[in-house]
């Protein structure tokens, strides 16, 4: 069965980083596509970035040049890096699992997901 556990969401002030974690199990990262997606109270859940099975990165409009995406097979996690963090980046971050080329654009497309972690940002 596969579970994904995330990790490493807080509280920073505006400017700030994070650095977002997804340890998965019960499948290998690399045999799907991999992607953080974002839910805001009130909001619907969008895609901020995806890694597909062959390893490339997809990013959201508003996380270019800010964030970025890596899957480290090895260890078989995912990972967000988050810089210059805005007061609207505020929101639950997922972790998900898809089909190989699955991309952040669906974010139904993507059957397994993890829990959440918080992370706000305040101005």
């Amino acid at each position: 069965q596969v579970q994904l556990v995330e990790s490493g969401g807080g509280s920073v002030q505006a400017g700030g980083s994070l650095r977002l974690s997804c340890a998965a199990s019960g499948h290998l990262v690399s045999t799907y596509s991999m992607g953080w997606f974002r839910q805001a109270p009130g909001k619907e859940r969008e895609g901020v970035a995806t890694v597909d099975g062959d390893g490339n990165p997809a990013y959201a409009d508003f996380s270019k040049g800010r964030f970025t995406i890596s899957r480290d097979n090895a260890k078989n996690a995912l990972y967000l890096q988050m810089n210059s963090l805005k007061p609207e980046d505020t929101a639950m971050y997922f972790c998900a699992a898809g089909p190989f080329y699955a991309d952040y654009e669906a974010p139904t497309d993507f059957h397994f997901w993890g829990q959440g972690t918080q992370v706000t940002v305040s101005s």
